[in-house]
């Protein structure tokens, strides 16, 4: 769910407490909606403010950064660099959050700025306002012609945007309760009734107070007193500042989050405990940013990978219909040989031939269609010549339909590294790949961006052996065959498309349980992930080779023993290096 009004009241606490009068040691923008602030301490602290998950929190992931930072980026560190976090701040009620920054302006002197982080899903904002209450500059602009109730532009005052017209829950008593539901409209649902009557009630606390009330989600009527006794209990909770960090479940995967235990859902959802708002955040987001910077930075290149696979696999049906059809070339020769042997009896104009074939048993009627304006030695001919054409149809097709299903293998893997792709430095490896390859156009001049080499993921086993996991094709190949000791282990999933994983064992025997793990991060980092046991290879680099001529990550191999290996996330971040 979006972050709501009273679950950032419960962030905005948690957060205060431990960056309030900090100094701002760096500020980074490592993509279009979000800024970071690197606080003294080690501590960073998040200001998304994507159209689809606008919040802030501390989080302790590492994320990459553009080599040229962008504008507003810029700007912040011109403004803020060095300030000091002096107050983090609520609207009561509001997804507006207020950091007060105390840092030296252009004349040297101590100014307050105000950095407002505007939270709401589709007009989410991030704005730099002076101590005069002028707007400095904003992440997103908005002028008169894209709002005329309130524009967002530098050199204009600050206002707060437009509240709704609704009624504060917490502070609401039993008797105006009591009003307002009695003008509720009959056989309307009670959860949009508490949505549309309240500030700050999101819909699964809507469907979660009727569900405690009435003992479902869609309960039409109930007693006053006890949904009044419910709400005021969660009233109480919220006053109190009682906020319990719930992860919610569905099949293993996170499918919301909340500040209260979720009940209206039954066993088919599970509800994990956070000990922090941060930790929660951190881990409920992590896959859906992967996917946004999956869908921001290789929409192009997911477009012409899936493109050139989608073109190889008609090309490969084309070619296996016609391989078939030049299997079946015997009925070719035989027509060929039934009018050699027939000559005597057919004139030129016929149409249609009706011989024996005397190659089957019993020597039954075969028709034999005929071109009229050929002679019958001609119409002979003409058989063999097609028969010779299936032939060699058939060889060259055979070596076609290879090299297309190496090709498509290729791409297949291409997709699934956009898929798991993390940093920028992945993406231009395989955007560099693809272009090679002819599936892309060169881009001309060299765009700039990342010009370090891209490093593979690293991890450490429970027994402390180094394990490397490539990112793409390339690093696959340099990994396997350039980097990694003829002595390391090699692993990788089983007739499925997956990075290549090296355990280094420094010439000495790897224990089982570091086998185990480097073969789970195998089958995590394939198109396996989302299964259940996944067979993974896993031999001496010795005995792995790159055949000549292959693809991008092709490799052969030998001598190898199979491992059923779990895909499993919590080890592949319990074992990462930073």
């Amino acid at each position: 769910m979006p972050l709501d009004a009273i679950c950032m009241q419960a962030v905005v606490r948690e957060t205060a407490a431990q960056i309030e009068n900090t100094r701002i040691e760096k500020i980074q923008q490592p993509a279009r909606d979000q800024v970071i602030l690197l606080l003294r301490g080690g501590r960073r602290l998040l200001l998304n403010a994507g159209a689809s998950q606008p919040r802030l929190h501390l989080t302790w992931q590492l994320r990459d950064n553009p080599a040229q930072p962008p504008m507003f980026c810029m700007l912040l560190r011109k403004h803020l660099a060095g300030g000091r976090l002096l107050r983090l701040e609520q609207e009561p009620l509001e997804r507006v959050v207020t950091l007060t920054i105390r840092a030296v302006d252009e004349l040297g002197e101590q100014s307050d700025y105000r950095l407002i982080l505007e939270a709401m899903p589709r007009h989410a904002n991030l704005i730099l306002v002076d101590r005069e209450g002028r707007i400095v500059d904003c992440l997103r602009r908005v002028d008169f012609e894209m709002s005329q109730q309130r524009q967002v532009l530098p050199g204009l005052y600050y206002r707060l945007p437009p509240r709704q017209d609704k009624c504060d829950p917490l502070t609401t008593e039993e008797d105006a309760f009591r009003r307002l539901l009695a003008r509720r409209q009959e056989d309307s649902p009670l959860d949009r009734w508490l949505m549309d009557t309240f500030t700050a009630i999101p819909p699964l606390l809507a469907r979660e107070l009727v569900c405690r009330t009435c003992g479902e989600t869609d309960a039409r009527s109930t007693d006053p007193d006890t949904l009044w006794q419910t709400f005021h209990t969660w009233q109480q909770q919220v006053q109190e500042g009682r906020f319990l960090p719930q992860l919610l479940e569905r099949e293993g995967r996170p499918a919301d989050f909340s500040y209260f235990p979720v009940t209206q859902y039954g066993p088919s959802v599970t509800c994990r405990t956070y000990d922090t708002f941060a930790q929660l955040l951190d881990d409920f987001y992590q896959g859906r940013e992967q996917a946004d910077r999956v869908r921001q930075k290789g929409q192009d290149l997911m477009k012409a990978a899936t493109a050139a696979r989608d073109r190889v696999r008609r090309k490969l049906a084309l070619q296996e219909k016609e391989y078939a059809a030049a299997r079946d070339r015997e009925s070719l020769r035989l027509s060929g040989e039934l009018i050699t042997a027939n000559l005597y009896r057919m004139e030129r104009g016929m149409t249609c031939l009706t011989a024996e074939n005397y190659y089957e048993e019993g020597c039954p009627q075969l028709d034999i269609r005929l071109d009229p304006l050929l002679t019958p030695q001609q119409n002979a001919a003409r058989y063999f010549k097609q028969y010779a054409k299936a032939k060699t149809a058939e060889r060259i097709l055979t070596e076609q339909l290879e090299k297309g299903r190496q090709e498509l293998s290729y791409l297949e893997s291409v997709v699934q590294e956009l898929q798991q792709a993390e940093l920028e430095q992945d993406f231009n490896d395989i955007r560099t790949e693809l272009t090679e390859g002819g599936y892309l156009r060169g881009r001309g001049k060299k765009q700039p961006g990342f010009q370090r080499a891209s490093r593979p993921r690293e991890f450490r086993s429970t027994a402390g052996l180094r394990i490397l996991v490539g990112r793409s094709n390339r690093q696959n190949d340099r990994l396997t065959c350039k980097d990694a000791d003829r002595r390391d282990i090699w692993f990788h999933t089983q007739k499925i498309h997956g990075s290549h994983v090296i355990l280094c064992t420094g010439g000495t025997e790897p224990d089982h349980r570091s086998i185990e793990e480097a073969a789970s991060l195998a089958a995590y980092y394939s198109q396996g992930r989302e299964g259940g046991k996944v067979p993974v290879d896993y031999t001496p680099v010795k005995f792995v080779k790159k055949p000549a001529g292959g693809k991008p990550g092709m490799v052969v191999y030998t001598t190898y023993q199979t491992i059923y290996a779990v895909p499993d996330e919590a080890l592949a971040r319990r074992l990462s290096v930073k």
